[in-house]
């Protein structure tokens, strides 16, 4: 009966469970982060978006303490004040460059958090300015000057773990790759 722990089981389908919870209440926190920021009030009266996102936050049983905590941060003000926009640069497998622009109140945490995430994927996180030269920037975004060709079925699984997870940090708003890659499910 090697294995069939009914503990390891519940272990693994909470694991589970609290990993998909986390993902949403993360992408939930960036949301009214960046709709705090453009409204500029944390009222859900003065912003119906604002409002919505509320609506959804509660319905995914996200605490009140980090809806709070995500108003503060767009607003600027508590422990999550002193917010900075700063943008980490880095090389993936193949020398696609790729850029995270992230709103952060610590740094150095969250440098050492995108580091981490480059390193694990093949990557090197690189200093500034040494990626930013591969794209220019139109219509609000950042776009490739010329983009690479990812073909290497390694290379693009790569490239698609490191993209997820770095869209997945809690600080980074936005990732631009200098590459195009077939998806996974166009074949």
């Amino acid at each position: 009966m090697s294995g069939h722990s009914k503990w390891n089981n519940i272990k693994n389908r909470k694991g589970a469970v609290d990993r998909v919870r986390a993902k949403t209440f993360n992408e939930l926190s960036k949301k009214i982060r960046i709709q705090v920021k453009q409204s500029g009030t944390g009222d859900p009266k003065a912003s119906p978006a604002l409002a919505l996102l509320f609506d959804k936050a509660r319905e995914a049983n996200m605490p009140n303490d980090k809806i709070q905590r995500a108003i503060n941060s767009g607003l600027g003000k508590g422990a999550a004040g002193n917010i900075q926009e700063v943008t980490y640069e880095g090389y993936g497998p193949g020398g696609v460059a790729i850029m995270a622009i992230a709103q952060t109140d610590n740094p150095n945490r969250t440098a050492s958090e995108i580091r981490f995430i480059f390193t694990r994927h093949e990557g090197s996180l690189s200093g500034p300015n040494s990626a930013k030269f591969m794209f220019s920037w139109q219509a609000d975004k950042y776009v490739p000057n010329l983009p690479m060709e990812v073909t290497d079925p390694a290379a693009i699984a790569v490239l698609d773990e490191l993209v997820a997870e770095l869209e997945d940090n809690e600080d980074v708003e936005d990732v631009y790759v200098s590459a195009t890659w077939p998806s996974p499910d166009s074949k």
